[in-house]
């Protein structure tokens, strides 16, 4: 069927500080087959990146101040011109390219008032999200008759029924299971559809019984048909950019600069869009360009004191690099004083990074051996003591920050690294820990560097 012999579509999308999801989103959406459609964005004043992330698609938005679901769909379909209307999630994310055209396909029945489609949990998702979303969206189709179920997060229906029964503006939520029911009281026909699948990363229940929700999901994983292994985000399609923080001129290791064995390592991943340096330096500046790096303005020296945190350097490069490219997805911190980078280390990163849902991934290399601090002239054991190695119950890891590191841009402009979900990317490759900071780890590194590369067969930059 071609696009002018389908009804016009309006799909509603609610957004409240969805720059995480959105971009996500709006890219499966424009995906469809079903292209004969308008997209309305109702955003609640957000404050993140979320309008300007939703620029990049040709969409309409409009603004609402005080949130009440019902009233934020109704806003939505008043300045939509569809004749068949669609509410999708913010963080809701079609599975498949014909969603559309599986979610609005039953409305052309005039006895189905609605149509809602299912949901299924991301890899990432916590065990009561799994649980409420496995066992509540199945694998099989139902009529509903007199069951008032209705969900408003993957749904659709005809404007004439809307028309007819307004969502509630009042109520703070189950807006769609109070509509449900006047529909169903009303002789009208609900349809659950499973071939109109969202991801979406939150259940729709609330419990307290970890424990319990864990011991479920593990039950339910076990079933083929319901694995919720799900990873929405390909990798490839995902805006990941590295940024190489560097003060003053880069050193050099028999007659090659450690800026250019970094490179070397982001280049060789088949995600990384764009390599960024940051420097207060302009010959630096130079050398990372001629190496095929990115250089946005030099940063303010007052930056480089060493009393500076790398989080303000962090925040001040993404800060230029937003005003003036595409905001990404994902940024990779990485430092020159680490030239033994394992090869493939940041696509093995990227890949957990995104099918666990981590806001933070810092590699670190596991340490065995007792470990002390020193704290106002006193000295305290934070290991296990001094039994056998393999009988420590548990494990002591040394960060790697600058060897590699995945975080979020909120991240970084919130500046505080340890904040979310935050991941271990353990490196058991015993050169990639040797860090060159003074004359004497320069010396080593020149003894082993050059045959070292040579096995990792990285062609020069």
């Amino acid at each position: 069927m071609n696009s002018s012999a389908k009804p016009l579509v309006s799909i509603i999308i609610r957004t409240k500080n969805e720059e995480r999801w959105i971009h996500s989103c709006l890219k499966a959406v424009f995906k469809q087959e079903y292209n004969n459609f308008e997209v309305i964005v109702v955003d609640n004043n957000s404050t993140d990146t979320t309008l300007r992330r939703i620029e990049e698609f040709p969409v309409k938005v409009i603004t609402i101040k005080d949130f009440f679901p019902g009233k934020a769909i109704n806003e939505g379909i008043k300045s939509s011109k569809g004749k068949i209307i669609v509410c999708l999630s913010g963080h809701g994310i079609p599975v498949t390219s014909n969603w559309l055209e599986k979610l609005v396909f039953e409305l052309k029945d005039s006895q189905v008032a609605g149509v809602y489609g299912r949901q299924e949990p991301l890899s990432f998702s916590s065990d009561f999200d799994k649980r409420d979303l496995i066992t509540v969206f199945g694998l099989d189709k139902k009529i509903q008759k007199k069951d008032t179920f209705f969900h408003n997060a993957n749904s659709a229906f005809r404007r004439e029924i809307w028309n007819a029964y307004p969502f509630n503006e009042k109520i703070s939520n189950i807006e769609d299971r109070v509509w449900g029911k006047e529909v169903i009281s009303k002789g009208f026909k609900i349809i659950y559809e499973p071939e109109a699948s969202i991801y979406h990363w939150h259940g729709i229940h609330h419990n307290l019984n970890p424990q319990r929700a864990s011991n479920v999901v593990k039950i339910l994983e076990s079933i083929d048909e319901l694995s919720s292994k799900n990873n929405y985000q390909d990798p490839s399609s995902q805006n990941i950019i590295a940024i190489i923080p560097i003060r003053g001129q880069t050193p050099s290791v028999n007659n090659t600069c450690l800026l250019d064995y970094t490179i070397r390592s982001a280049k060789n991943s088949k995600f990384l869009k764009e390599i960024i340096v940051s420097t207060d330096n302009e010959e630096t500046a130079k050398m990372a360009t001629k190496l095929g790096a990115k250089t946005p303005l030099l940063r303010p020296k007052e930056l480089s004191e060493e009393f500076v945190d790398i989080t303000e350097v962090l925040k001040f490069s993404l800060e230029q690099i937003e005003e003036s490219r595409k905001i990404p997805d994902l940024v990779i911190i990485l430092e020159e004083t680490y030239p033994f980078r394992p090869i493939n280390l940041l696509d093995r990163m990227i890949e957990r990074f995104l099918l666990e849902g981590m806001d933070t991934l810092i590699a670190a290399k596991k340490e065995s051996r007792s470990v002390w601090v020193e704290k106002e002239n006193k000295i305290e054991l934070i290991s296990d003591g001094f039994g056998p190695r393999k009988f420590k119950e548990n494990k002591t890891l040394v960060s790697m920050l600058g060897l590699a590191s995945i975080t979020r841009p909120e991240i970084i402009r919130i500046g505080d690294l340890r904040l979310g979900k935050i991941g271990i990317f353990e490196i058991n490759e015993p050169l990639a820990n040797i860090e060159i900071r003074d004359a004497t780890t320069l010396n080593m590194a020149s003894e082993i560097i050059d045959i070292w590369w040579k096995k990792q067969n990285i062609n020069k930059s």
